[in-house]
């Protein structure tokens, strides 16, 4: 049996999970957003406790990779990398929109000429997006895209174009093709068991002192318009 806790924080939803090999025995979450600093190491605490374990347990711990917040990944990469190095215990990671289809496939009807588009909101009409296959296959490259009604123009005349995720939903009212579907969701620790267990036994383990997340674009700061005095 591969025990692995999971963390995933790149979303306005932060939630931790425990699998052994693909079935999840322990979830929480927190849907209130930008809690990821104050409330991720009590949430793994909670996991670990409600199955009478610690972190030692483990046989791995895995962190959703990006691209997503960049305060969030940083949070959780940071927590994953304490954890791993504390224990002992291999870091893996998985991508945030493989997350995102992960739970797709388990909730969604598809045919075989169906694709599935998670959208990971941006800011104004932008989303981070890829194309994957009806059984997760990701067909084309991770992406930064500034949505129009043309967008994924030819896989919705091929079939229907699955478009799930918390950017997908402000997209609606743009892509009005037939054959889009649309659903919110966000990218949650629970649906990243199955993914955790194949980069396990395919070893496929993180460098814990120099892994970084995949934010996909450069963090821009910005100015706050409150006055300070």
């Amino acid at each position: 049996m591969v025990r692995i806790l999971s963390i995933e924080t790149s979303t306005a939803v932060l939630s931790v999970a425990l699998s052994e090999d693909r079935t999840v025995v322990s979830e929480r979450l927190c849907t209130e957003a930008r809690q990821q600093a104050a409330l991720t190491a009590p949430l793994v605490k909670e996991v670990l406790d409600s199955a009478g374990i610690s972190i030692r347990d483990c046989d791995a711990v895995c962190v959703s990779a990006g691209p997503g917040s960049y305060t969030g990944l940083r949070v959780g990469v940071s927590t994953a990398k304490g954890l791993a190095f504390g224990a002992g215990i291999p870091l893996l990671a998985v991508g945030t929109l493989d997350i995102l289809v992960a739970g797709a496939l388990s909730h969604s009807e598809r045919s075989e000429n169906s694709f599935i588009v998670p959208m990971l909101d941006a800011r104004r009409m932008e989303v981070y997006t890829a194309v994957y296959s009806a059984t997760g296959k990701r067909l084309t490259e991770v992406e930064p895209m500034v949505v129009s009604a043309r967008s994924f123009a030819a896989q919705l005349e091929e079939g229907p174009v699955f478009f799930v995720g918390d950017g997908a939903l402000k997209c609606q009212e743009v892509i009005s093709h037939p054959n889009a579907r649309f659903l919110e969701a966000f990218p949650m620790a629970g649906n990243m068991a199955p993914l955790a267990y194949e980069a396990f036994r395919a070893g496929r383990f993180q460098d814990v002192a120099y892994f970084e997340p995949f934010y996909l674009k450069d963090f821009v700061a910005t100015v706050s318009k409150k006055q300070l005095w």
